[in-house]
């Protein structure tokens, strides 16, 4: 997954487990929902599911919103951020 770096705009990591089976309408409320923040503010959310090998990532786009979705194969999303982050 490729975005273009805009100035402000931010990434959202939904913490814990999301059912992947949804999709931008269901993803859209739980950004309004429980991560309390705006889904039409242009920046982006990420989520993932339990086996963390699989994510998700809701934007809005000039023509509306935009669904990506990632599978890993040999190392799962949080061993992906330790990597790039060097956490133990």
């Amino acid at each position: 997954m490729i975005f273009p770096a805009l100035p402000g705009v931010k990434v959202y990591l939904a913490a814990g487990v999301t059912d992947l089976r949804k999709s931008i309408n269901g993803l859209s409320m739980l950004v309004a929902d429980y991560l309390e923040l705006d889904a039409f503010s242009g920046h982006l959310f990420a989520f993932c599911n339990r086996m963390r090998d699989m994510g998700k990532v809701l934007y809005l786009d000039r023509n509306g919103f935009c669904l990506r979705r990632k599978r890993w194969r040999r190392t799962n999303f949080c061993g992906l951020i330790q990597k790039r982050l060097s956490l133990p």
